[in-house]
């Protein structure tokens, strides 16, 4: 008899998921995909790299379904786990920008002459206001970024972030503060 998945807990469906059933995990992404993925748009900026991420992330879980402490957060552990994932492919990306300055420069300099950004006078429309959000969110200190999506974004209290950065309450809270301050600032630059 297959069990109903979508009543089970997060505990029943790590506990399936580890005895072999893999159809428990799916329900998992299913239930935590479109969190994560917004955790993860905000982190790096970019819708494509995003989704790459986010099954990054997924693939992660499922290879340590044995670490799951199945009296934390589902929504927490996998949080983590896509914040890691988030800030290898930053180090990824650090490390691409620097060996990119090896291109010669009469390529660097034709790459740099269109650019393809709307201008400050452009009236943005929803999705492009949406898009340039996601831009200046990706664009901040990861110090500020994690808890930022974190509270705002997943809507996790200060406590749960806390817990998830491994960082006091009262961090979080001056982290927000001056997250919100520097977008503010980035926001009104553009």
């Amino acid at each position: 008899m297959r069990p109903d998945l979508r009543a089970c807990s997060d505990g029943e469906l790590i506990a399936l998921s580890r005895n072999g059933y893999d159809i428990a995990f799916t329900e998992i992404m299913r239930r935590y995909r479109n969190a994560i993925y917004r955790l993860v748009i905000g982190y790096v900026g970019d819708a494509d790299e995003a989704f790459d991420q986010t099954q990054e992330c997924f693939a992660a879980a499922y290879r340590a379904l044995d670490q799951f402490e199945v009296d934390k957060s589902l929504r927490g552990w996998l949080a983590r786990i896509a914040i890691n994932k988030c800030r290898d492919w930053n180090r990824r990306r650090a490390v691409r920008k620097f060996f990119s300055f090896a291109v010669p420069i009469s390529e660097r300099i034709a790459d740099s002459i269109a650019d393809p950004a709307p201008g400050p006078h452009r009236d943005l429309s929803g999705r492009e206001e949406a898009q340039r959000l996601w831009a200046a969110i990706a664009t901040l200190p990861a110090t500020m970024k994690e808890p930022l999506l974190l509270s705002t974004v997943e809507g996790l209290s200060h406590g749960e972030v806390a817990a998830i950065l491994t960082i006091s309450e009262k961090a979080v809270e001056s982290r927000l503060y001056r997250a919100r301050k520097k977008l503010a600032e980035i926001l009104d630059e553009c």
